[in-house]
């Protein structure tokens, strides 16, 4: 069997079955949760978390989660830590990542909406290849490249700071605009990170930058070739009208999109429900997750929970076969 015939006996086998798309048992998601709660969006210090991967799973396991997927921003540098950490607290873990992406839409196509971002979960990622891990890199100088700029126009501002401060807040882990907002905050220059936000680092503000992701079709083939599926991570935030939104959605499938995380905490619930009935229609992957970043860094998000604190249940990955059945090995 050629290369070519095993990764499309491996995709055949990563889309939803139709049993799974349907309005059958097997991808229906109960408001109350099943054996252990899930979680298949959070993140750690090793991007913009508060907690460090290892007691992220502890805090998890406080709050009744037996299965988290660590999705942390362009970076793979915290799941061996948090995948060491979930063996020893018996709690399934699923390597993941979320990957920033510049689209800027097709003929007939909706582009992000002003103010909008795009960002594409990578979930299951356990045998990483070469090219991903170099697409990484190339994210993270990216990255440093725009930190250093904010840097520069906090100068242009008379705001003294050095790079060594930043990178002190972050506790040497992959800097970006949570830092700042806490460097600001250290300065008295704002009260807290929500208004260091508000008044400099979201955009439109003076230490704006935007970032430059990777090429959508890119990442989601990036993605599948390491094990994984590529998931629309909160659909709401690309600001995209819903009259718009399906085209762009089924676009996204042909262009490799395997799923979508039509539960998470800043879509209401309708909005929700009306994500799931789309991606159920087009054949996606129905996932959810709480998004959590920590008790200082948004808060009100908790572990195992998504849109209006509802509880994560185990139908949820159920209902995603591979990824059901490949966390179970390598429980």
């Amino acid at each position: 069997m050629t290369i070519f015939a095993k990764l499309s006996k491996m995709v055949d086998y990563m889309r939803p079955s139709a049993k799974s798309i349907g309005t059958g048992e097997t991808n229906t998601l109960p408001d109350q949760p099943t054996l252990g709660l899930v979680d298949l969006h959070t993140h750690s210090n090793a991007s913009d978390g508060d907690y460090s991967p290892d007691r992220l799973i502890r805090e998890a396991v406080k709050e009744g989660v037996s299965t988290l997927a660590l999705t942390d921003h362009d970076t793979l540098s915290g799941l061996e830590s948090a995948q060491n950490e979930a063996k020893t607290a018996g709690v399934r873990f699923i390597p993941g990542i979320e990957i920033s992406i510049h689209w800027t839409g097709e003929a007939g196509i909706s582009g992000i909406g002003p103010g909008g971002e795009f960002h594409l979960l990578g979930l299951g990622l356990w045998s990483p290849t070469t090219a991903l891990t170099g697409a990484i890199a190339e994210l993270s100088s990216r990255r440093e490249a725009r930190n250093r700029e904010i840097l520069d126009r906090m100068h242009e501002l008379s705001i003294e700071a050095s790079w060594d401060e930043v990178i002190a807040i972050s506790g040497g882990h992959s800097v970006g605009r949570p830092h700042f907002a806490s460097l600001l905050v250290k300065k008295k220059i704002v009260r807290n990170r929500e208004q260091a936000f508000s008044r400099y680092l979201k955009q439109g503000k003076p230490l704006f930058v935007p970032k430059t992701g990777l090429p959508f079709a890119e990442a989601a083939a990036l993605i599948r070739e390491s094990g994984g599926i590529p998931v629309l991570a909160h659909p709401m935030s690309l600001f995209v009208a819903w009259g718009r939104l399906p085209d762009l959605i089924k676009t996204l499938k042909d262009r490799g999109l395997l799923g979508i995380e039509a539960w998470h905490p800043t879509a209401k619930v309708k909005s929700c429900r009306r994500l799931e009935e789309l991606g159920k229609s087009l054949g996606l992957y129905i996932t959810e997750g709480s998004d959590f970043h920590g008790t200082s860094v948004r808060p009100g998000r908790k572990l195992g929970c998504s849109s209006r604190g509802r509880e994560i249940s185990n139908a949820v990955l159920e209902a995603i076969r591979p990824l059901d059945a490949f966390s179970q090995k390598k429980a």
